[in-house]
Formats: C-alpha cells, sequence, structure tokens
C-alpha cells in the first residue's frame, strides 16, 4: 500500500465487461471478478447455444450436457468457498459494527445462493433429457430452465459485487483477506485446473489475464498455453451453433 498524506491509494480494481460495480479497496479481487466474467459469458453462450443447434446434432447435445457440468462444477465450489468462508467472517464485522444493512445483504447472499443450486440441477435435468431423447418440447423445456438460472446468477453477481465485495474491501483484514484466499484456492481439485485455468481466462483482455497470473503459482502461464489447446477443442464443439 501507497501513502500519499494520510490519504492511502491502492491499485485499481480489474472492471471487466458486464460488471455491475468495482468496489475499490486494499485487496486486490481480480480472481473474483475474472470468476464473474467467466460465469457471466458462459450463461450467454448457454443461451445462444439452446437456441441454435439443430435437435438432431447428438453429438454437440453431449458435449453441451458435459460442458455445462465442469461450469457447474466451477460455480459449485466458488460459492461453497464464499458460504464457509467468507459470508462468516464477514458478518462477524458486521455485527461487532451493528452494521445491520450488512447483515441483510449476508443474509440475502445465502439466500440467492440457496436459489440458484437447485436452478442448475434442473438445467443439468434438463440436458439429459435432451441426451435421452432429443425434441423440440425438450429444448423448449431447457430454454425455459436456463433462462431463469441466468436471471438468478446475473442478479446475484450484481448483487454481490454493488454490496458484498465492497463490505469485504472495507471489513477484511490484509490477513484474513490472504486467509480467505488461500481456502478458495484449497477448494478446486489439482484434476479441476486443466479446465479451470483456460475457463477463467477465455475472453480475458490481455491485460487482465496478466494480472491473474502474478497471483498464481510459477508455471502457470505455460500450463495455460497447454491447456487451452484441449480446451478450446471442447468449446468449438459444444458451442458449434452459438
Amino acid at each position: 500500500m501507497k501513502h500519499t498524506g494520510t490519504t492511502p491509494s491502492y491499485r485499481p480494481q480489474l472492471t471487466l465487461p458486464g460488471q455491475a460495480h468495482t468496489a475499490e479497496g486494499p485487496h486486490d479481487q481480480t480472481g473474483m471478478y475474472v470468476m464473474h466474467h467467466a460465469l457471466r459469458r458462459d450463461f450467454d453462450r448457454f443461451a445462444a447455444a439452446v437456441e441454435g443447434t439443430p435437435i438432431v446434432e447428438h453429438e454437440v447435445w453431449a458435449a453441451l450436457e458435459r460442458r455445462w457440468v465442469a461450469m457447474a462444477d466451477v460455480l459449485h465450489h466458488h460459492h461453497s468457498a464464499e458460504d464457509d468462508e467468507l459470508w462468516p467472517l464477514l458478518q462477524q464485522h458486521a455485527e461487532a459494527a451493528g452494521d445491520t444493512a450488512g447483515l441483510r445483504v449476508l443474509a440475502d447472499m445465502d439466500d440467492e445462493h440457496d436459489d440458484i443450486d437447485p436452478a442448475l440441477e434442473n438445467v443439468r435435468d434438463a440436458f439429459a433429457s435432451m441426451g435421452v431423447h432429443p425434441c423440440t418440447d425438450h429444448r423448449n423445456a431447457l430454454e425455459i430452465r436456463l433462462g431463469a438460472a441466468h436471471e438468478l446468477l446475473l442478479s446475484h453477481l450484481a448483487h454481490e459485487e454493488q454490496h458484498a465485495l465492497p463490505m469485504l474491501q472495507r471489513s477484511l483484514s490484509e490477513e484474513e483477506n490472504t486467509a480467505f484466499e488461500k481456502a478458495v484456492e484449497k477448494r478446486y481439485p489439482l484434476r479441476s485446473i486443466p479446465f479451470l485455468l483456460p475457463w477463467a481466462m477465455d475472453g480475458v483482455p490481455s491485460d487482465a489475464r496478466d494480472r491473474l497470473l502474478e497471483s498464481t503459482p510459477p508455471g502457470y502461464g505455460l500450463l495455460l498455453r497447454v491447456f487451452r489447446r484441449r480446451y478450446e477443442r471442447v468449446e468449438r464443439l459444444a458451442f458449434r451453433f452459438a
């Protein structure tokens, strides 16, 4: 942290397309904003793919289902880390400060996660139905369920960016934020990295990519180039008609 007089000066936070708010402050939230960008991007792609993929393209529908499962798994780990590590910590600070508005925000975060989880399962079930019996009715049902999940997620991400992440910036100490970030890293098994790394970086501007790689262990830039080849092959198949 640099100081000019008595006013702290922080590195500006990352702002990516679709982001509802950028919470400036001492804790670099590049990873959080990149994750939110990837989720918004994916839901847009899935919506376009479900609408545009011909019903007879069985291989593409199967690839879309596998791709949905991979994304939902990442989102599950992300939300679990917030539920178990971040919200309780912010709640402690809010209670100590008598911040009733902040406590309401955190209660909303929990409720929104609880709503999103079954919505994701509904979409997975709808993809499975398309695999077993591809037809217009099942595609229409999938579109409806995907749209409902999309709406819930977009609302939640905006709410989190506008209210929960500012709480993080003003409440957490450097040690607490570092502990939270380490806890998040442990949530993702090593087997997830070949998908997670190129997935998170997909469509991210080069300066944001470089900024995120600064926080990763040495060699992740090379791994990104290696893993990206397979990731892009899967993307071309799954989103062929998006």
